[in-house]
């Protein structure tokens, strides 16, 4: 058997945690392999919706057990939140929740160091959700970090008190006011509830799954855009989210990778700072954010939207080595006057069709093609059998220029307006 990975193909929002949940089914492990409650997955069935945050989003269906791996970071307050959350839904937590020994834990002095980094970079902010997920990879690289197997050692306030004093030294060179007892508390009331889940070495747990034919979906946090090595740096996330981080996310080797499912907006988003080459500031701009309920998931802030950029698309299949493409959204294009995809940059006054080294100045420019566009509302549509004629040449023309077949189509937020092709 192998490893399916799911993962978003631009700045995140793509609509991971809806696919992941209507994919469940199909699978017996959901697994999480980077990132962190910056995440924010959002699904909607049963006319209620749900955003989680650090639990995969296969936490609703009966047989999948879902792993957070060892390349998620979690911070306990926010997870424990989480799972009050989904008290009143008479979910076997227990049984179908498990945590990499290896993830590393959010102290409340990450938060501190990340909101007075943010706040020291003034105009050069990179829009961090301030849940101290920079400094905790920081600590991981830096081989200082704190992880959920310590919570099993005698030595475990030992070592939570070392880092703690590491953290409030370098607090000392920022002017930020706080109350390290009233965080604390909270802390480590959470600690003890994550006692109550079991603790896993996910590498040999999923090694194990894989050889009694288990089906396993990695699912990913943010977008390929955000990643730190091959994103839109330095705007980006602090982990890995492209299809390798799924491999030192959950200790899987490449070899045991199978199916590559990249999901992308019909149009393009982005939350907080950084480059967007395809970024609309006109009522068309206002338009598909109202249309497309743009805020996001864990901060609330307005997404940046634009048109999409098959520049950066197909740099995306390209590193991730796509085999599915999904299509999200595609009912907020509907009745819009003409659909506009970016098919080239003009960068430094050269035609380039792939994404450049450094797309953070004014010396790029989108270059479009214009396509019709449906008039008909695609919410109520049950099969592909129903699409209008300008949808299915959208895709046609898509999957042309992408070389990569678009599988499913997403019609509307709920699980059921979700078409398989």
């Amino acid at each position: 058997m192998a490893v399916d990975i799911l993962l978003g193909l631009q700045w995140g929002d793509e609509g991971k945690g809806k696919i992941v949940d209507v994919q469940t089914k199909d699978y017996d492990i959901i697994a999480r392999f980077q990132g962190g409650p910056n995440a924010g997955h959002t699904l909607e069935f049963e006319g209620i919706k749900h955003v989680l945050h650090t639990i995969p989003s296969g936490i609703f269906h009966d047989k999948a057990i879902n792993i957070i791996g060892n390349g998620v970071v979690i911070d306990p307050v926010i997870f424990k939140k989480e799972l009050e959350k989904l008290a009143q839904f008479n979910l076997d937590i227990p049984s179908k929740l498990i945590v990499a020994r290896k993830a590393h834990l959010i102290l409340p002095t990450h938060r501190l160091l990340d909101a007075a980094s943010e706040s020291a970079k003034g105009k050069t902010k990179i829009g961090s959700t301030l849940k101290g997920i920079g400094p905790t990879y920081m600590d991981k690289t830096g081989r200082n970090g704190l992880r959920i197997g310590d919570i099993e050692l005698d030595s475990f306030k030992e070592k939570y008190n070392t880092l703690k004093e590491k953290h409030l030294e370098m607090l000392k060179h920022f002017e930020i006011q706080f109350d390290l007892e009233e965080l604390e508390k909270p802390w480590f009331e959470a600690i003890e509830d994550l006692k109550k889940l079991t603790f896993i070495d996910a590498e040999h747990y999923i090694a194990k799954a894989l050889k009694e034919g288990k089906k396993i979906l990695a699912e990913g946090a943010q977008g390929t855009l955000l990643d730190v090595d091959f994103g839109t740096y330095p705007f980006v996330t602090s982990s890995n989210t492209i299809s390798a981080g799924a491999c030192t996310g959950l200790g899987i080797a490449p070899n045991r990778v199978g199916k590559v499912f990249g999901i992308f907006k019909a149009y393009c988003t982005r939350v907080g700072s950084g480059p967007f080459p395809t970024e609309l500031f006109d009522e068309t701009g206002e338009r598909l954010q109202k249309a497309g309920n743009e805020f996001g998931a864990t901060t609330g802030r307005a997404r940046r939207c634009g048109w999409i950029d098959l520049p950066a698309l197909k740099y995306a299949i390209n590193i991730n080595g796509v085999t599915d493409l999904m299509m999200m959204k595609a009912d907020v294009l509907s009745d819009f006057p003409s659909l506009k995809v970016c098919t080239h940059y003009n960068y430094n006054g050269e035609t380039i069709d792939y994404l450049p080294y450094s797309i953070n100045g004014d010396d790029i420019e989108p270059i479009y093609k214009e396509l019709p566009c449906w008039k008909e509302d695609l919410t109520g549509v049950t099969a592909e059998s129903e699409f209008p004629k300008e949808l299915n040449d959208y895709i046609a023309y898509l999957e042309a220029e992408l070389e990569v077949p678009i599988t499913l189509v997403s019609v509307g937020p709920d699980r059921k307006q979700t078409i398989l092709r």
